[in-house]
């Protein structure tokens, strides 16, 4: 994709001094880069998505934004103009918070289910994550605001990711993981790429040359600017010369020595130019020369739009998977209905971890169904917590800087609810600060509340003027903010209705494990549920024509920094469901969760809604949903296995393969992930990946093929007719599969080469065309070093989901094709 405004780089890259282009390889702060004033080269601002735009301030709190389905959500939409569509909206919360740089899309695959980012990311399959990724870039960008396709490679785990080195045979890297990459930049355009925090085969992402020159440029013909994930960069000239432009978060740490590395070394200083040019290119291509947008953070707009509302309902809507249906729904407008469950009043619109946002609003299940049915047909109960850690208090919180030593205040500030997260400090802070956090609870009732602390620091929190949990003198890493964080300390107390004083002291606490330390504090409160609660919202089911159970997790559980639990639901949550479904058989679950989990209730109940963390407007969503007023469009990213120990890799096998040992995790399991080792190993999943029912049936009509017999080269089109013989109108998603009949290479039974979504009124009838390519029918030949398509017959399997593939069709390649990788 070329530049959007003329700027003669060469001649502004002429014009730079040695000690300049160094500057400009490296971030001015958390979030800016540096720009050179005598040449006008003004700064550049990006921002974490990749479900919205958060700005410039910490992860907690901050200006609101718009927030998105997460990655797995828009996954399920198996829609490609969708996802060009939530770019090009993307673009613009941008641009509200001055940044011309999205750090997103995410497209790393889902190895395990365990992942505690996957919620992040699209899919299991290479192909479904490259072209949903491709075509949410070339929407950013359509607007002028640049892709940032991450991590760059291997991160498939968040265990030790900041020094593991993931050792991933070459096809499975060729064939798998590099593909999504390979489609950002070939199809989607991306101009900015994120190297990972983990070593490849032993060496970091951020200094990898094969990664980084050999493949991305050399290969794919990338030409835009690579930076770091924040605090990745290790090296100063190794990693320049690697290929790496950009070091974040300013200011240069790693990069310290450069200047003197390129005054005293020609290929440094020449990589040196090559990287500036790239960032200078960067700043052209997003206007930012142009237009010159102001990067402060007090700048920030916070403008809500109506489209972007609207867009991103229908998009929850459109990714949300009906896995079980027994007639039950949708539901009648009339409906008398029990909202039940720890995510019922809750709005779970997003995971944790730099992906956070603060939200418009949050709509919840409970909300959403009131405003569908109106309050007096809905009744609500909690049931039982899914708290992985207490909810932060709400209050307003007053925090109060000194020096250390000193008494004398140096700042103050107000912040929005009592998790504060550090990046950046009032004027005259210094970075060994000693904070004082007060905020008052105000208890309607006498009786045990639970208060908690976290902090990545020292903190000690005081109750009206009592130390109730020191976490100072016994401080403990825990696996909290990124791992800089302490475990949750707890403590149960009596309180008297009325107000009370909460306070805290903080100081930061240094890390050095070569990520940039973090600094936070969390106070938790909670009154605990009542003992019968179960029982209670049993109870209350069983008087409603309908229960619906919001249960699953939330950002506490599905977060970067820390991997998955496991696959069972946390807390009571099982039992919750039981309960409810023997006090009223019309009981439908609806799951919110960032990944699978098992369902040992599965039979017990008539419907079941996989809806993810669906965005801002969840609520909304699901009510759509749940009543008819908008069809389930979703279709599983994701294998849902029957146990944790049909996951190509879990506790169970080897630690050197999962989830790593001696520093190196090893993909033994190869090309076999998601269904392709579901086939492999002949299992039976919970549910296959491509499945989602409809409130309609479709049909699928015999193929047309552009041809039968293939030379290579040559492209297929397969158009496939559809019919809607149901009475609602509906959506469905038709995958292809090919699979190689006469190969002597191994290869899975069959891989997903293309998909199209239809939507079709009652009884109407269309066609969905596929297009695939040459390298549908390759693989990667390692001796060759090259793309391989043998010779012979190859079955097309197409249906509506990876285990229903009713219509099969073959085609024959007249001769072998081959494609040697070709380098710049």
């Amino acid at each position: 994709m070329s530049p959007t405004h003329s700027t003669d780089i060469d001649a502004l890259l002429d014009q730079l001094t040695l000690e300049e282009q160094v500057i400009l390889l490296a971030g001015a702060d958390f979030w800016r880069t540096h720009g050179v004033e005598r040449l006008g080269i003004p700064p550049l601002k990006v921002t974490d998505g990749p479900a919205g735009a958060r700005g410039g301030g910490p992860l907690v709190g901050g200006r609101r934004t718009a927030a998105f389905p997460v990655g797995i959500a828009l996954g399920s939409t198996w829609n490609v103009p969708l996802l060009r569509e939530v770019g090009e909206h993307l673009a613009r919360e941008a641009r509200d918070k001055g940044a011309g740089v999205l750090l997103a899309p995410t497209v790393n695959l889902f190895r395990s289910t365990l992942n505690g980012r996957n919620f992040e990311s699209y899919s299991e399959d290479p192909f479904l994550t490259g072209k949903l990724g491709a075509a949410y870039i070339a929407g950013l960008q359509s607007r002028g605001v640049a892709a940032t396709v991450k991590h760059y490679v291997g991160n498939e785990s968040e265990y030790q990711r900041g020094t593991i080195s993931s050792d991933i045979p070459e096809r499975a890297l060729r064939e798998l993981y590099l593909l999504p990459f390979e489609l950002a930049v070939k199809e989607g355009g991306t101009w900015a790429v994120m190297s990972a925090y983990n070593k490849v085969s032993g060496t970091y992402s951020s200094e990898n040359r094969r990664l980084l020159t050999d493949i991305l440029r050399g290969e794919w013909g990338f030409d835009g600017l690579v930076m770091s994930d924040w605090g990745g960069t290790h090296s100063a000239g190794e990693s320049v010369r690697a290929g790496l432009d950009l070091e974040m978060p300013g200011p240069a740490r790693a990069r310290a020595s450069l200047l003197r590395e390129a005054q005293e070394d020609e290929a440094t200083r020449l990589a040196v130019r090559a990287a500036a040019r790239n960032v200078l290119r960067l700043i052209e291509r997003t206007g930012t020369f142009a237009n010159s947008p102001d990067v402060r953070d007090e700048a920030e707009r916070e403008e809500e739009y109506a489209d972007t509302r609207a867009l991103i309902r229908r998009a929850g809507a459109e990714g949300t998977v009906l896995l079980k249906n027994a007639g039950l729904l949708p539901l009648p407008a009339s409906t008398r209905v029990a909202v039940i469950g720890p995510n019922a009043s809750v709005a779970q619109v997003m995971g944790g971890g730099s992906a956070q946002m603060n939200a418009h609003r949050r709509v919840s299940p409970l909300d959403g169904l009131r405003e569908a049915l109106g309050g007096a047909n809905v009744t609500h109960a909690v049931g039982c917590g899914n708290d992985r850690f207490l909810p932060a208090l709400g209050t307003r919180v007053h925090i109060e800087y000194r020096r250390p030593g000193q008494d004398e205040v140096v700042a103050t500030e107000e912040r929005d609810g009592a998790e504060v997260m550090w990046f950046g400090l009032p004027e005259g802070v210094p970075g060994d600060f000693l904070a004082s956090l007060t905020s008052t609870v105000t208890v309607t009732a006498a009786g045990l509340y639970d208060l908690s602390l976290i902090s990545a620091g020292l903190s000690r929190l005081h109750l009206d003027g009592k130390t109730l949990i020191d976490n100072w003198d016994t401080f403990a890493p825990g696996s909290t903010y990124f791992g800089f964080g302490s475990d949750e300390v707890r403590a149960r107390t009596f309180l008297t209705a009325g107000e009370h004083v909460v306070t805290a002291e903080f100081t930061p606490k240094a890390v050095e494990n070569g990520i940039a330390a973090v600094s936070a504090l969390r106070i938790g409160f909670q009154q605990p549920l009542p003992e019968g609660s179960i029982e209670e919202a049993a109870a209350l089911a069983a008087e409603a024509e309908v229960a619906v159970v919001c249960i699953g997790t939330n950002g506490d559980w599905e977060t970067e920094g820390v991997d998955r639990w496991g696959l069972t639901l946390p807390g009571q949550q099982d039992e919750l469901v039981r309960a409810v479904a023997r006090a009223n058989p019309n009981t439908v679950v609806l799951l919110q969760t960032g990944g699978p989990v098992l369902m040992p209730w599965l039979g017990d109940v008539a419907g079941v809604l996989q809806a993810w963390f669906p965005g801002q407007e969840a609520g909304h969503a699901v009510a759509d949903v749940l009543l008819g007023r908008a069809d389930p469009g979703g279709r599983l990213p994701q294998t849902f296995p029957t146990r944790l120990e049909d996951d190509p890799v879990h506790p169970g096998t080897p630690d050197r393969q999962y989830p790593g040992e001696n520093g190196h995790v090893e993909y033994q399991e190869g090309l076999y992930i998601g269904y392709r080792h579901v086939d492999r190993h002949a299992l039976t999943p919970l549910f296959p990946f491509g499945f989602g029912l409809s409130y309609t049936t479709f049909a699928l009509g015999a193929p047309h093929l552009s041809a039968t017999v293939l030379q290579p080269g040559e492209p297929l089109t397969v158009t496939v007719p559809v019919r809607n013989v149901g009475a609602r109108s509906g959506q469905t998603v038709v995958q292809l599969y090919v699979q190689d009949v006469e190969t002597t290479a191994e290869r899975p039974e069959k891989e997903l080469k293309a998909f199209a979504k239809a939507a079709l009124g009652p009884g109407e009838a269309g066609e969905v065309t596929l297009t695939i390519d040459m390298r549908a029918f390759a693989y990667f030949d390692d001796a060759r070093a090259a793309w391989v398509a043998d010779a012979g017959d190859f079955n097309l399997l197409i249906g509506q989901s990876s285990a229903d593939l009713p219509v099969r069709t073959t085609v024959h390649l007249a001769r072998e094709w081959s494609n040697p990788l070709h380098t710049a």
